[in-house]
């Protein structure tokens, strides 16, 4: 029997209505398409919360304040968007995750997204909480090994 993924993975369905004249992807899709695999991620990991609840329920947001994309193949309605997210730092005040988004098996683009921990009724920065610290340290992906 195949060993499980460690990695997280998050399906998305590109449309024809995501592409532009040139028939691949808008470029401003892309950053849309790697957030909503790190939505999805806090959704799985936090049984059920993305970053909506996060925010309302637990008082706890995560603003960005990195993003950056490298692109190696266009992005096409031809094949699913398959997006691997995974943690790769846990910081005193903020998470870091990469994407790696691939089609058909191939990597289109990776991604590094920054976020820091904020107390979100008064957008101060804050340590993670220790519930969110448990669930993140053991799904941490050593990038320089990968």
């Amino acid at each position: 029997m195949p060993e499980k993924s460690p990695h997280f993975v998050h399906e998305i369905r590109v449309t024809w209505g995501d592409c532009d004249p040139a028939r691949i992807a808008y470029t401003a899709r892309l950053p849309w398409f790697a957030l909503d695999a790190i939505n999805a991620w806090w959704e799985t990991h936090l049984g059920g919360d993305g970053w909506f609840q996060m925010e309302l329920d637990r008082d706890v947001g995560t603003p960005f304040v990195h993003m950056s994309l490298d692109f190696s193949a266009p992005v096409t309605p031809r094949h699913r968007l398959m997006c691997q997210v995974d943690p790769v730092k846990l910081g005193e005040t903020s998470i870091a995750f990469r994407v790696i988004a691939r089609q058909d098996d191939v990597v289109c683009f990776t991604g590094k997204f920054v976020c820091v921990f904020t107390v979100a009724s008064e957008f101060r920065k804050q340590k993670p909480p220790a519930e969110i610290v448990d669930i993140v340290t053991p799904l941490l992906v050593d990038v320089t090994t990968v």
